[in-house]
């Protein structure tokens, strides 16, 4: 299998000053799929790789990989490594292997929308390449050529979405996130963090409050252990805390990432985000969400969004290590919650910042009015 790849290490290579983190990656030597288990931070830093789909659907389904982003990419790689160890000799029988890793694979996440987009690429590169040549080998490199450009891509997008964000941050400007939106969640760079590393990369003098983000603490796991490697000064916050904060004028703005985004402004990402929009809104601070095209789904309302309900477990526990309340409590663990336009000062994306009404600024981003 022949794969012309020449142009897309190129673009990596201008992009490598901002990879501080090398979050997942393709093994050209091994042909094997690697990503950084995200579960094991901030103690270890374990990779894991793998030639099989199926432990990649696992590994987004469990939380090893986690992000929009990142979910997208890896799911592209799924289908990459379906391609290449299938034992299909025929293109049908290629394809039919490759629409069932895309059911495996779009069966693990049912937020991120960028899972779904990622999937539609690469099976469409899949039909473009059997149409064409009508070869087996020609398949797979084509869907293993289309996750490599979506990785190369997403992190080309976090770089100008950091370089558009990055203006509506002032040296001096002390910054409020949620989640975990930087290398860990992307190919790279980051989304809300991307902006955050950007403009502190221009040299503006900033701090970062991070919040916690129970039950599963990407904010404390993550997020705070991103900003430590930059050298970014960073404090950590309970998830109840942003209210008083804005409230005793500690912080100046909020930026937040997000795993599906409609063509109404309507925004889903990781529990407590909406929370934290009400708290800055009430204290007259913006609000902004940095997200890449791709998260962007293009349907309006909140009632296209699904939200991921996970287990009960993750809420009476701290990470599954210590119970924290009595045997046999319920407990409600939505994965996600809805922030409504009118709390939302901005859109960040790689194109630029969509501001209200989104019907017409995200619509002429994705070319669709």
């Amino acid at each position: 299998m022949r794969l012309e790849i020449d142009d897309l290490v190129a673009r990596i290579e201008r992009l490598r000053e901002y990879l501080t983190i090398k979050s997942l990656y393709w093994d050209f030597d091994a042909n094997e799929f690697v990503w950084l288990d995200t579960r094991q931070i901030p103690w270890s830093e374990v990779y894991v790789r793998t030639r099989d789909y199926r432990r990649v659907a696992q590994a987004i389904k469990d939380m090893e990989i986690r992000g929009a982003p990142a979910i997208g990419i890896s799911a592209a790689f799924g289908m990459a490594l379906a391609a290449m160890y299938s034992r299909a000799t025929s293109v049908d029988a290629l394809l039919s292997d490759l629409s069932q890793a895309r059911e495996v694979l779009a069966s693990t996440r049912p937020t991120a929308f960028n899972l779904f987009w990622a999937l539609d690429r690469s099976w469409a590169a899949a039909k473009r390449a059997a149409e064409a040549e009508k070869d087996a080998d020609a398949v797979r490199a084509s869907v293993l050529r289309e996750a490599l450009t979506m990785y190369v891509e997403d992190v080309e997008s976090n770089v100008n979405m950091g370089r558009a964000g990055s203006k509506v941050i002032e040296d001096g400007m002390r910054i409020v996130t949620h989640c975990n939106t930087g290398s860990l969640a992307t190919a790279g760079f980051g989304t809300a963090l991307g902006v955050i590393r950007y403009a502190w990369l221009e040299g503006k003098k900033i701090k970062v409050y991070a919040d916690e983000t129970r039950p599963l603490l990407q904010g404390a796991r993550l997020t705070v252990w991103e900003l430590k490697k930059d050298g970014i000064p960073v404090t950590l916050l309970v998830d109840g805390a942003s209210g008083l904060l804005f409230r005793r004028n500690m912080a100046d703005l909020a930026i937040v990432g997000a795993d599906r985004i409609t063509l109404s402004g309507h925004v889903a990402n990781k529990i407590g985000t909406y929370n934290l929009a009400l708290a800055a809104n009430a204290s007259g601070r913006p609000f902004y969400v940095a997200a890449p095209t791709s998260t962007v789904q293009p349907v309006e309302g909140e009632d296209k969004i699904v939200i991921e309900e996970r287990s009960p477990d993750e809420v009476t526990t701290v990470l599954g290590r210590l119970t924290i309340t009595v045997e046999g409590v319920e407990a409600f663990n939505p994965a996600f919650d809805i922030t409504p336009p009118e709390l939302i000062t901005g859109i960040i994306t790689e194109k630029g910042i969509a501001t209200r009404p989104y019907e017409k600024s995200l619509r002429e981003m994705l070319g669709l009015s």
